[in-house]
């Protein structure tokens, strides 16, 4: 992350919320106190802003000099709503297409998988609040500059999230090498959400159950898995066949 989009000290930090600046991560010190941080809290609870609470060794590893206990990192981008995004895609007459990524944490496996995201013609991008790769100046070159194009949604609850998408008319299908039925053997051509995991363990089990499909890549190899950038564009490029045909 370039020092550019470092921020610290509670009132910078205050006023960049109060005028509508998107911050990535917060981070504070744990322990903090008084009424400067009582009011940046209460900001914090109101706009959601992903916070961490660290010692004050990683405060001050960050920001060396008067940070005041915290410390924060500017968003380049403009995080969209999901909810307009689903609203507007109906509203043009076209099926929409979403994509949840689970615990993504790579910034490059991340940049691939929107720009892959963006040539198929996906209307949103939906990363969790806490547990998701920074989009940093990696992931943008690495996106070849799709993430400045893509509806990238930020979610502080993925099962809620999911929970709205069946609400609103998506069928929500989990990508897993658990499943059964071959992603070929899956229906793309109506309202969807793919949800794609992290590399260590996958789609985690609760949002698995709470899908209406689960569907696998068939693999030959002795290496069971695929990048998970790469299984991305698999299942997305079968989405955009069956849509084109």
């Amino acid at each position: 992350m370039k020092k550019t989009n470092l921020i610290y000290g509670i009132r910078p930090i205050v006023e960049a919320i109060k005028a509508g600046k998107e911050i990535d991560k917060l981070f504070i010190q744990i322990g903090l106190k008084g009424d400067l941080y009582r009011e940046l809290n209460e900001l914090i609870r109101e706009n959601r802003v992903p916070t961490q609470y660290v010692p004050v060794e990683k405060i001050n590893k960050l920001a060396p000099n008067n940070n005041q206990g915290v410390v924060g990192f500017l968003s380049n981008v403009s995080y969209q709503s999901l909810e307009n995004v689903i609203m507007s895609t109906f509203e043009s007459g076209r099926i929409p297409l979403v994509l949840i990524l689970d615990r993504i944490t790579d910034v490059r496996n991340f940049g691939a998988i929107v720009r892959t995201a963006e040539c198929v013609g996906v209307d949103a991008v939906v990363i969790p609040s806490k547990g998701s790769a920074q989009i940093n100046e990696d992931a943008i070159k690495t996106s070849a500059g799709a993430i400045h194009t893509m509806n990238i949604c930020r979610e502080e609850n993925l099962k809620t999230t999911i929970h709205f998408l069946k609400a609103s008319g998506l069928q929500v299908v989990a990508t897993t090498e658990k499943a059964k039925i071959k992603y070929t053997d899956a229906d793309f051509t109506t309202p969807t959400a793919i949800i794609m995991g992290s590399e260590e363990d996958g789609v985690s089990n609760e949002y698995l159950k709470l899908c209406d499909q689960q569907v696998a890549i068939p693999l030959h190899g002795n290496i069971q898995s695929l990048n998970v950038s790469v299984a991305c564009g698999v299942v997305l490029f079968e989405t955009l066949r069956q849509r084109n045909t």
